[in-house]
């Protein structure tokens, strides 16, 4: 989603799980588990998340200890955050979580410099810049978003989960259906005609089986600085700035790392803080200049702000492979 932001419904009462890892995490400062949580979405049925009626976000990942699912509510008084958690991997996911919020994000560093930029701070309280700390989770849809429409890339990471990843732990397996994203050596097996169903091309496919074959390594990149992670996400063919940007914004909770190479992005920055539609990279990192330190969250809540050019040409055509 564009802007990062999903809708959490409001709080009912929540069916009771069962037997979970239970775990109760109460932030610092204003949390909006949408807003927070929304970039790790790829697109409305995402098999890896899913928000329920009772105000449930859930997540299914594939942690260093194994499968597990997460299951998170907060408490509309209290703030509190009831978190509780499935599989070989729970006890990982549920010591990550302060981080997975944004514990370890600081919005107090941040600055306005602009109306529109002030504004949308003052009107989206609780944002925070998530930290997951799993790499290939964020690096592969990245990669699957790599020059197509967002609808084609939604639609592969579906379609392979599907087949080749399995059934979350707990009961979102069954109920919600959810998967957990198969491990690197399936990636790595998955024929070329299942990619060819699932409409990626080969070059996206072969960059996500070569990442696949240096998994352990790239996942070293959690612990490391933002600049150095992306830079070892580069040495990997096929994987340039836009996408390690797009990885480490989730990964690493980075508040500086704005994307590059964006179809829309430049001109969406440059109309809204300097009427430019037409704005290129160039343009927009000097715009984002005043934000440095910050930029990846200013860019953030430009998109969050609803302030972008009228279309003037036709969507980017669609390209479904899987039909050729």
């Amino acid at each position: 989603m564009r802007g990062g932001e999903t809708r959490v419904p409001t709080p009912t009462t929540p069916a009771p799980p069962t037997t979970p890892t239970v775990h109760t995490h109460t932030p610092e400062t204003p949390l909006h588990l949408g807003l927070t949580l929304g970039p790790l979405r790829r697109g409305p049925a995402d098999p890896t998340f899913r928000t329920t009626p009772t105000g449930a976000v859930w997540r299914a990942s594939r942690t260093p200890e194994g499968p597990a699912t997460l299951r998170v509510t907060q408490n509309p008084h209290t703030t509190a955050v009831e978190a509780h958690a499935w599989g070989p991997g729970a006890t990982w996911f549920l010591s990550q979580l302060p981080h997975l919020l944004g514990e370890s994000d600081d919005p107090t560093a941040f600055e306005p410099r602009h109306r529109l930029v002030a504004r949308t701070t003052h009107r989206r309280p609780g944002l925070r810049l998530t930290r997951t700390g799993l790499i290939l989770e964020s690096l592969i849809p990245s990669i699957l978003e790599q020059k197509v429409t967002t609808d084609e890339a939604y639609r592969a990471w579906r379609l392979l989960l599907h087949k080749y990843g399995e059934p979350a732990p707990g009961p979102a397996g069954e109920e919600l259906r959810m998967r957990v994203m198969p491990d690197p050596r399936t990636w790595a097996l998955i024929p070329s005609w299942e990619w060819h169903k699932a409409g990626v091309d080969n070059k996206r496919a072969a960059t996500i089986i070569r990442s696949a074959k240096v998994a352990r390594r790239l996942e070293e990149a959690a612990q490391m600085e933002p600049a150095a992670a992306r830079a070892r996400l580069e040495l990997v063919p096929g994987i340039g700035p836009w996408t390690s940007a797009e990885t480490v914004q989730r990964t690493h909770g980075a508040p500086d790392e704005v994307t590059t190479g964006d179809l829309h992005l430049p001109g969406i920055v440059g109309y809204a803080l300097a009427a430019n539609r037409d704005a290129t990279d160039e343009d927009m990192l000097e715009l984002l200049a005043p934000y440095a330190g910050q930029r990846h969250r200013a860019a953030r809540l430009i998109m969050l702000s609803g302030v972008s050019p009228a279309r003037r040409q036709p969507k980017m055509r669609k390209v479904n492979i899987a039909e050729w």
